[in-house]
């Protein structure tokens, strides 16, 4: 499969159309961007990265019946996926209280929650991804209201079989990112799911294995995600 014109650039991707018009290449970038953009830079080798690391997990969610775009991965930094009409919806999953979650709320990072939150974000990179409830949903048309009970029960889904692979390999899942689209008329799991969109603690020192290593300064970013990497390949 042979990329043709570029289709959308974003922060960490880039699509491109192929021969198939009902499939997509998407090419994953080193860029690394953070606080909506106001700090940037470059992580090594990250889009190799990421590449394997999401479509291990693609792969793990697709045999346990969560249907998805990934297709297939075409080399070290492409994968051909299902062009998707984007909801522009990002699902946020909260199974301890980190980030932003812990500021709003006045906790401690790390504290426990006694349910998982999900929180809901209007993708808008000049609004700067408001969060948004159901209300602004229907109020706004973004999504019809069985798209997003079917995202909901999807995202909990991918939540507990995500939480127990990353902890049978000695990783917290703390919280992550999900993007829905659709494509022949069905909902799927779409975007990327790596280090980039999720919160990943090592169960036993606790260090953190994401991105939050680029945000707060705290080096070893690389070393990061391979590990992850290397613990995902299990």
């Amino acid at each position: 499969m042979n990329r043709l014109e570029k289709i959308y650039e974003g922060k960490a991707k880039i699509l491109y159309a192929c021969e198939d018009p009902d499939l997509v290449i998407q090419y994953f970038k080193d860029e690394a961007t953070a606080f909506d953009g106001k700090k940037k830079g470059i992580i090594h080798e990250k889009g190799v990265l990421n590449n394997r690391i999401s479509s291990r997990i693609f792969k793990h969610l697709e045999e346990r019946g969560i249907k998805t775009h990934f297709v297939e991965m075409l080399n070290d930094r492409e994968m051909l996926v299902k062009k998707l009409r984007i909801i522009p919806i990002e699902v946020v999953v909260r199974n301890i209280a980190a980030g932003s979650l812990a500021k709003r709320m006045g906790v401690e990072e790390g504290a426990s929650l006694k349910d998982t939150v999900l929180e809901f974000y209007y993708k808008s990179d000049p609004l700067g991804d408001p969060m948004i409830n159901e209300y602004h949903v229907k109020a706004f048309n973004i999504a019809r209201p069985e798209e997003l009970r079917e995202m909901e029960a999807a995202a909990l889904k991918v939540n507990k079989f995500l939480s127990d692979f990353f902890d049978e390999r000695g990783i917290i899942l703390v919280d992550f990112k999900l993007e829905f689209g659709v494509h022949g008329g069905k909902l799927l799991l779409g975007d990327e799911i790596t280090p980039d969109g999720c919160r990943l603690w090592d169960k036993t020192t606790m260090e953190k294995m994401d991105k939050d290593r680029f945000r707060r300064d705290l080096g070893k970013i690389e070393e990061a995600y391979q590990e992850v990497l290397r613990k995902v390949m299990q």
